[in-house]
């Protein structure tokens, strides 16, 4: 009886050391700013035509939010921020991939109403218009728009009449909600947002001028936890690329001639 237990276990483990092992598909975790939303999908697909097995894990939201974790530890593989200050302070910090640091769009500002009957024809100077009401922006302490929005307003000279009448969204794209419930009058919301297929028609916008707010140059960076993951670096390739290009362009996301 032993040895037949005796050769029950050898043929086991004969079994368990020769049986084949099967590798866990490549993963890449993404820490994406709000204005990505609509077009994430959209690259994520390009990007997968060139890497079909690697598995993708996007989260959207506010880029100082995501900057905030990712100092305290978030194991985010790529950062891809609205404002580029926030991958060169993580740079700095030694959390992220000096090397790898990337202009890949700029970011363009929107007024943006679903009311009938508000004209925001003139541009922010429609803002003073006593029948208009609450006015969203994202908030300007973690989101970058929120900070073009605030200083467009400023240098349109109506931050004195609206102030006390925002309504602040954690990131672009609860702003946007904000407008789209019917929340709020109009709001000040990124382009991408408004050019995906889905909004299409929905309500009427004006885009800000670029010389009243800082530009929205945007930044992509491997933090510290991505540098040992090689897609990492594979997926900031991809956004230099034409596919990823021709994306960004069909969302609004036009780079400046000499960035």
């Amino acid at each position: 009886m032993k040895a037949l237990i005796r050769r029950w276990l050898l043929a086991l483990l004969v079994v368990m050391t020769t049986a084949p092992v099967y590798a866990e598909p490549p993963s890449l975790t993404i820490a994406a700013a709000s204005d990505l939303a609509a077009c994430m999908d959209d690259l994520n697909a390009e990007f997968r035509r060139q890497y079909p097995e690697v598995e993708l894990k996007t989260t959207t939201g506010a880029s100082g939010n995501f900057f905030a974790q990712i100092k305290a530890g978030a194991p985010f593989d790529v950062f891809l921020s609205a404002d580029l200050s926030y991958p060169r302070e993580l740079v700095k910090a030694g959390l992220a991939e000096e090397s790898s640091l990337l202009l890949y769009a700029t970011g363009h500002l929107a007024l943006w109403t679903t009311r009938d009957g508000v004209d925001i024809s003139g541009g922010l100077a429609a803002l003073r218009q006593p029948a208009l009401g609450r006015i969203a922006i994202a908030n300007p302490d973690v989101a970058p728009y929120g900070r073009a929005a605030k200083a467009a307003l400023q240098s349109a000279g109506v931050w004195d009449t609206v102030k006390d009448r925002l309504v602040l969204g954690e990131n672009i794209a609860q702003t946007a909600q904000f407008v789209q419930t019917g929340n709020v009058d109009a709001g000040l919301v990124s382009l991408s947002l408004l050019k995906a297929p889905k909004m299409a028609g929905v309500g009427r916008y004006v885009e800000i001028p670029e010389g009243l707010h800082p530009r929205l140059e945007q930044g992509g960076v491997i933090t510290r936890h991505g540098t040992a993951n090689p897609m990492a670096a594979a997926y900031l390739r991809f956004l230099a690329s034409p596919g990823a290009r021709a994306v960004f362009d069909r969302y609004g996301f036009l780079l400046p001639a000499n960035p």
